[in-house]
């Protein structure tokens, strides 16, 4: 069963507990979904469903920010729990270790491409590699950090 089969056969099983919360999540991350490929005419894999995920989740963060700025916690309650419903639809996350063992073994593999041990002025290469292996696997800014800090020393 793909992940965007699940997700349909859990907005079924919300319609059928009342749990109006939940399903309101669930309809707009099938929504994006659905918007997605009418937009660009795919069928969404796993992995394009995941980005989805992830960017609702960030969308989330960054609203609850404002929320709390602004002094309306029960908006930013409400994106909170939002961000559960979301977070049940991603694969397991990397440990901040993992992430470094995994960026540091591409930065190698990378250098071994390039014939020279890879530097600074690498990091898009890099972040291309490490982008299309842990896709979904961690947060981009984790990512992103990880790189600067293997690209570093």
């Amino acid at each position: 069963m793909t992940l965007k089969d699940q997700i349909t056969e859990d907005m079924k099983t919300a319609m059928r507990a009342k749990d109006s919360e939940r399903l309101g999540t669930i309809r707009l991350l099938l929504a994006a979904c659905k918007q997605k490929e009418v937009d660009e005419r795919v069928v969404l894999d796993d992995a394009a469903v995941v980005a989805i995920v992830d960017k609702l989740i960030k969308q989330r963060k960054d609203s609850i920010e404002a929320f709390v700025k602004a002094d309306r916690q029960e908006l930013a309650d409400k994106e909170a729990s939002e961000i559960v419903v979301l977070q049940a639809y991603l694969p397991a996350r990397l440990s901040a270790d993992e992430v470094a063992v995994e960026v540091r073994a591409i930065v190698t593999e990378l250098g071994a491409e390039l014939g020279r041990v890879a530097g600074p002025g690498d990091m898009g290469k890099v972040m291309g590699a490490v982008k299309a292996k842990l896709a979904g696997k961690a947060e981009m800014g984790q990512l992103s950090a990880a790189v600067k800090a293997a690209l570093a020393g």
